[in-house]
């Protein structure tokens, strides 16, 4: 049983009425003033993101690498602003698209796309970027009177660039209904380029179900911010969420509820299809994660089979964690387990597919070397690199495997041995990054095993130097991992997630010397205008002067 789909809010997807209005007056060749709310008058500085002012080039999340602004000189969006983009590239073509459908609503504007010459007031999409200073993720925005020009080696730089623009833009960009304007950009240039390859978010599907419209709005989410992961949990004691053809009763059984006995959920092969697809127009991988040997309750109370004694425990809609696994010496686990990574990778592209296998209390450590001895080469028969929490670095996997490191320490042996060997370790420490504890023991969602974890200390810590005996040369990046134990909307990710899943976002792009607490809090109390026009349902940290 599924829920009916909540539709993305803030849906970039429809051209507004406004935008005939601005067409014909582009035609007549004259201007149009589309009406809207009436803006406030002079506001104090630190509202300078959510009035008609321009916002300084260093005001953006994650930190750009190198920002210099030229006094005096802005860039004008007007009525008859189009979008320039190389002729050869469809990628690139794909992100002017996007920018396109972001600025439409808001300003009414056309922002039609050439492949010409860029004319006079184009915002401009360059592949000219240099790769040795760039990367390819990076970009450099040039911005005068006459024209906003981003510059990148591939259309990932496009991408973020893009993302950088909006922030730039007066927050009530973001609207999705006609505004007044002037539509400003500072003049300057900002060169950036990501410090790890891996920015991800990780949201937890199995606990409570989020339908397809809902990931797709935390997806849009997590781009305006430079994310390019977002790992799935699909699977756990509470609930089995995505479409395994071989075992349909994972689905029909074992997705039936969820934590706290609601009716649960679970994604067709189409709709997760469809999930994969939105995340790949927005540079987001979807890393889907199907936990064993522990955490499969929902499984094992699916097919008996799966169980030692042949017996289907209850579903289970608690939260207590440990107690389940798979049995290790039966072959018919390891039919199960080929099927269900079978299935699960021909619906990813990606390169990684995470198992799991953390708190498998209930699983000798015999027994567990076992399993994973025989699950890793499967995951690598199906053309997949394995990535798994860090108990898994104990059987010590190939050495193309991740290890995702979720303790509340600064120091694991077993993380340390496995980055010697040569694996790249993703950092989601539970204290600075799981972004479902409490923020205070005040706050009313949330758990606190880990926390309770304010903003700060979500944001004041480095990831190149935060694990003993673990070079930064070994990180992959870093992960905001958000459980639902508590969760259980939109609203509720969002107020879980928000300052603080920006905050991990900056840690994961930005150079440690752009890491720095003081001006964070002022760049994120900046983002709440924008946020409030988005319809996001932030947490209001009292540790950020918020407008």
């Amino acid at each position: 049983m599924k829920r009916t789909r909540e539709a993305p809010r803030n849906s970039r997807g429809l051209l507004p009425a406004a935008l005939a209005l601005a067409t014909s007056a582009m035609l007549a060749g004259g201007t149009v003033a589309v009406a809207g709310p009436q803006q406030d008058g002079a506001a104090p500085d630190n509202q300078r993101a959510s009035t008609g002012n321009t916002v300084s080039l260093h005001d953006v999340i994650p930190a750009p690498t190198r920002v210099s602004e030229e006094s005096g000189a802005k860039f004008h969006i007007r009525w008859n602003t189009g979008i320039h983009t190389p002729a050869d590239s469809p990628e690139a073509e794909e992100v002017a698209r996007y920018l396109q459908r972001q600025l439409r609503p808001s300003t009414g504007y056309g922002f039609l796309i050439n492949r010409d010459q860029p004319g006079r007031n184009d915002i401009v999409l360059r592949l000219d970027g240099s790769r040795a200073k760039l990367g390819d993720s990076g970009y450099r925005m040039d911005i005068d009177r006459d024209r906003l020009t981003i510059h990148a080696t591939d259309p990932d730089g496009l991408f973020y660039g893009v993302q950088t623009l909006r922030q730039l833009l007066p927050a009530k960009a973001e609207s999705d209904f006609p505004r007044h304007g002037p539509w400003k950009v500072r003049g300057g240039e900002i060169v950036d380029k990501p410090r790890f390859e891996r920015r991800s978010a990780m949201l937890d599907v199995a606990r409570h179900f989020f339908e397809v419209g809902q990931v797709k709005t935390y997806i849009d989410q997590l781009a305006q911010y430079k994310v390019n992961y977002l790992h799935m949990h699909l699977s756990d004691d509470q609930g089995w969420r995505i479409q395994i053809d071989s075992w349909p009763r994972l689905t029909t059984h074992g997705g039936s509820t969820e934590v706290g006995g609601g009716e649960g959920g679970y994604y067709t092969k189409r709709e997760f299809t469809e999930i994969v697809r939105y995340a790949s127009a927005r540079n987001i991988t979807i890393v889907p994660e199907i936990d064993m040997p522990g955490h499969t309750n929902a499984a094992l109370s699916s097919y008996a089979e799966l169980n030692c004694d042949g017996k289907a425990p209850d579903l289970y809609t608690g939260i207590e964690v440990g107690f389940s696994s798979l049995c290790i010496d039966k072959d018919i686990t390891y039919e199960f387990v080929d099927d269900v990574i079978r299935e699960v990778a021909a619906m990813t592209p990606g390169e990684y597919l995470h198992i799991g296998g953390d708190e498998a209390h209930a699983t000798t450590d015999e027994d567990y070397r076992k399993f994973m001895s025989k699950v890793l080469p499967i995951v690598e028969k199906h053309g997949k690199t394995p990535l798994g929490w860090h108990e898994y670095a104990k059987t010590e996997p190939s050495e193309s495997a991740m290890v995702q490191y979720w303790g509340t320490t600064n120091s694991n042996a077993m993380v340390a041995e496995a980055a010697a060997r040569g694996n790249d370790i993703l950092l989601s420490p539970a204290h600075k990054s799981y972004v479902d504890q409490k923020y205070n023991e005040d706050t009313e969602l949330g758990l606190d095993w880990a926390g309770p974890t304010t903003v700060r200390e979500a944001y004041d810590w480095n990831p190149g130097s935060f694990m003993e005996s673990v070079p930064e040369s070994s990180i992959a990046g870093v992960e905001a991992a958000l459980w639902s134990e508590t969760v259980t909307n939109s609203d509720e990710i969002e107020f879980m997630a928000f300052p603080r899943m920006p905050a991990i976002a900056e840690l994961g792009w930005s150079s440690s010397d752009k890491l720095d607490w003081s001006s964070f809090r002022q760049r994120v109390a900046d983002q709440g205008p924008r946020w409030e026009e988005q319809g996001i349902n932030f947490y209001r940290s009292e540790q950020i002067p918020w407008p």
